[in-house]
């Protein structure tokens, strides 16, 4: 065979095998979600005694087991742990993925990396986030919002990764209150800080060449200063809301969630709230040994706060529009370690998606008697993610670049298409 032939044969095998595939993007189902609210539950909750209970354990006796009783919900047929009488009700509005896993060694770091970018961690390559890559891919929903709001954590595994600074994360401290730094002090005038913005543009058109730093600075600038502005800051004046809505979100974790609400109204894309109060167990959800006694606590909070949530937003017809999503590093073994509590389990753990226009049905995926083995449907993270990049009309199988360099956005993950049924 010649060079003319080699290359037509090659040519022709590549052609057959793209019409013989069809593609993602027309595999893909396509939501109509606009948001996302993604809970972070660090410490890694688990799955055993919250939304896949099973059986009975005693940890006196060593006997693998759920913690807890568990309870009947909306949906035939799943049950929840007993503190989630809340949400027990709603639950026709949501979908435990029972059968999330991933092979990173059950370590805090590695898998909150894992469960933020759905990658492991690489030497050569610094992954964007699930919130930069769909800040990226969708931006904000309204003018003078940020696209991606993080209330908790900031770290690389929140960040924009090689999609660089514009996609981004604005980090919040308090619920009562702007960014720092972003709102006007008292002794700056509106027309003092007209002038100043003056100033600021005529030394930005001296700037000079084409440097991505120079450019991620400029947007930087501007989106700050859209920020700074009275509309914006005005989503953090949470007494404008009813007692009573205040008292049903709860404490400080429930008043994050709707502050998240609030943004989401605003204009804000994608939020990330954190939960993992160590001060009402002393272990968050990192319950070896005695952290397991209040883990209760832990539980009811986010009963509390989540039912709230998806109740507030269907009365405002919002929750199909805003996709809630629950996620933590890994899960917890059936078994009970020396002191009483658990240990680390990423082979199989559960994640919530609830709301987004989905096609809820409970729960997806079995796992065995103990939650420590999937039976039926395992979902990767990549696939995990894939749905969530769906629900948005996001195409999960299309490349983000880093450089001239594609990567794939979910690792191939493929969507849960019965949601989308």
């Amino acid at each position: 065979m010649d060079r003319r032939e080699f290359l037509t044969a090659g040519a022709a095998a590549v052609l057959t095998a793209t019409l013989a595939r069809p593609s993602a993007a027309e595999a893909a189902p396509r939501g109509k979600a606009e948001h996302v609210i993604s809970i972070w539950l660090g410490g890694g909750m688990g799955q055993i005694d919250t939304f896949d209970p099973k059986r009975r354990g005693d940890p006196a006796k060593k006997q693998a087991g759920s913690y807890y009783d568990s309870i009947p919900t909306a949906v035939p047929g799943v049950r929840v742990c007993e503190h989630l009488k809340q949400l027990a009700p709603l639950m026709d509005r949501v979908t435990v993925v029972r059968t999330v896993n991933h092979a990173v060694i059950d370590e805090h770091a590695a898998a909150t990396n894992r469960m933020h970018t759905g990658r492991p961690v690489s030497g050569t390559v610094v992954y964007p986030s699930l919130g930069s890559a769909i800040a990226h891919e969708r931006g904000a929903a309204a003018d003078g919002a940020p696209p991606y709001v993080v209330i908790g954590y900031p770290n690389v595994t929140r960040g924009p990764g090689f999609l660089g600074a514009r996609h981004g994360y604005l980090y919040l401290t308090e619920t009562g209150h702007g960014p720092a730094g972003l709102s006007r002090p008292d002794g700056i005038s509106a027309a003092r800080q007209s002038r100043r913005e003056g100033l600021l543009a005529g030394l930005r058109k001296q700037q000079v060449g084409d440097d991505p730093r120079l450019r991620d600075y400029d947007d930087a600038i501007d989106q700050s200063l859209k920020l700074s502005g009275p509309e914006f800051n005005r989503s953090f004046q949470l007494d404008q809301e009813p007692a009573d809505l205040r008292t049903r979100y709860g404490g400080e974790f429930g008043q994050r969630c709707l502050l998240a609400r609030r943004l989401v109204e605003r204009g804000v894309r994608f939020i990330e709230v954190a939960h993992n109060l160590n001060f009402l167990n002393g272990a968050g959800w990192d319950v070896h040994n005695q952290g397991i006694l209040k883990q209760h606590a832990l539980i009811q909070e986010m009963d509390t706060a989540i039912s709230a949530l998806i109740t507030d937003l269907e009365s405002r017809r919002m929750l199909d529009k805003t996709l809630i999503v629950i996620t933590t590093e890994f899960g917890r073994p059936p078994e009970f370690d020396s002191g009483g509590g658990r240990g680390h389990q990423g082979s199989a753990f559960s994640c919530v998606l609830a709301g987004g226009g989905l096609s809820h049905r409970g729960a997806y995926g079995e796992t065995d008697d103990l939650a420590k083995k999937i039976t039926a449907d395992p979902v990767s993270v990549p696939d995990f993610f894939a749905t969530i990049h769906a629900a948005l009309g996001i195409d999960p199988a299309k490349h983000l670049y880093d450089g001239d360099r594609p990567v794939p956005i979910t690792d191939m993950g493929q969507p849960i298409k019965a949601l989308f049924s």
